[in-house]
């Protein structure tokens, strides 16, 4: 079942939600390796495709983690976790000057915080909205956290199940703030059996009148696309001007191209959406000329039986009795002279 009757509430001047059109949220997390100058291409290549927002992660290494992530290796990589963070993390100058390069280009600047501090910081940074990461939303602390900022939250729930989301959401109603959740498998690459668009759905059913999405992890936007025909209001994937860059997200980034595309589906998938069985208006050009008609396949005089030897259907559809009727005609006579390859009309029958 499709649940398209969402609210909608804004992030500056994106509308989310409502009877808008699925917004595309290209995720540059960590590709840029540390280096602003490679995050400022990135985000210049989404501009390019006709992004709205960005998203960031914002990570205060030692503030998210303790000492024992030194020693826990992700399933994309081969150095720890730490060190990753570690050496991708902008410190908080590099990413206001991030953000600032992103809203001199028009789009909205939005990031995941991973830790109280990284919160803070974007708090003083003035951002509109907040990106909640799967690992983060049973992060009851840091959910209160965020929540009391009164800012929109768009709130990401991978290996959590309903129980785990109505807790998170609890907090967010309590506090009265807009907000979003986004289904997710965090494995990366998401093998397409694991990305459980039912679950997806689950979740429309679950939380009513919430704008759900899709972070999508897989290798192309297929399944970005299949959730937005199911009614997903969001869709996020991570983001890289070109796909010859290092990092553990590379593999299942998105490039400038596919962005783009994604975005024209985005735009596309809602128009083709709702409907029911039945010619529209517009076939009619059609019908005139591939439906069938009955027609004489000889010459039949006044009176003349109408058989299977002198009457069939073709096409043009313009004639007057449609293939339907074709049946019925058959055994009734001729109420004039017909000549052959005639459009017959009911004036042509003897009742």
């Amino acid at each position: 079942m499709i649940h398209t009757e969402t609210k909608e509430f804004r992030i500056e001047n994106i509308k989310i939600g409502g009877n808008n059109n699925p917004l595309i949220i290209p995720e540059i997390g960590i590709n840029h390796e540390g280096s602003l100058s490679v995050a400022c291409e990135m985000v210049l290549s989404a501009s390019r495709a006709g992004a709205k927002i960005i998203k960031h992660q914002t990570h205060v290494v030692d503030d998210e983690m303790s000492h024992l992530a030194k020693s826990v290796v992700p399933g994309n990589a081969d150095v720890s976790i730490y060190d990753i963070m570690k050496r991708c993390a902008l410190n908080e100058e590099e990413e206001l000057e991030l953000k600032r390069y992103t809203e001199e280009l028009g789009m909205v600047f939005l990031s995941t915080p991973f830790s109280r501090a990284a919160a803070r910081r974007l708090k003083k940074f003035g951002v509109s909205a907040f990106k909640i990461g799967s690992g983060e939303l049973n992060n009851y602390p840091l959910i209160e956290e965020i929540a009391e900022y009164g800012k929109p939250m768009i709130v990401s729930t991978g290996m959590n199940d309903i129980k785990a989301i109505d807790i998170a959401v609890n907090i967010m109603e309590k506090r009265g703030v807009s907000y979003a959740l986004m289904h997710t498998t965090n494995l990366y690459p998401t093998d397409p059996r694991l990305v459980r668009l039912g679950a997806m759905e689950e979740m429309m059913e679950h939380f009513k009148g919430v704008p759900i999405g899709l972070s999508d992890h897989t290798l192309n936007n297929n399944s970005s696309i299949a959730a937005m025909t199911l009614g997903a209001k969001l869709i996020e994937r991570h983001y890289t001007d070109v796909k010859s860059r290092t990092g553990p997200d590379i593999v299942c980034s998105m490039d400038e191209a596919e962005l783009k595309d994604l975005i024209n589906a985005s735009y596309e998938i809602p128009l083709m959406l709702g409907g029911k069985k039945e010619a529209c208006k517009e076939e009619q050009v059609t019908i005139d000329f591939a439906f069938a008609t009955v027609v004489t396949i000889k010459d039949i005089k006044k009176g003349e039986i109408f058989t299977k030897d002198n009457l069939w259907v073709k096409r043009p559809g313009i004639g007057a009795i449609k293939a339907i009727e074709y049946e019925s005609l058959l055994g009734k006579r001729a109420s004039k002279d017909l000549k052959a390859d005639t459009h017959i009309s009911y004036d042509d029958i003897l009742e």
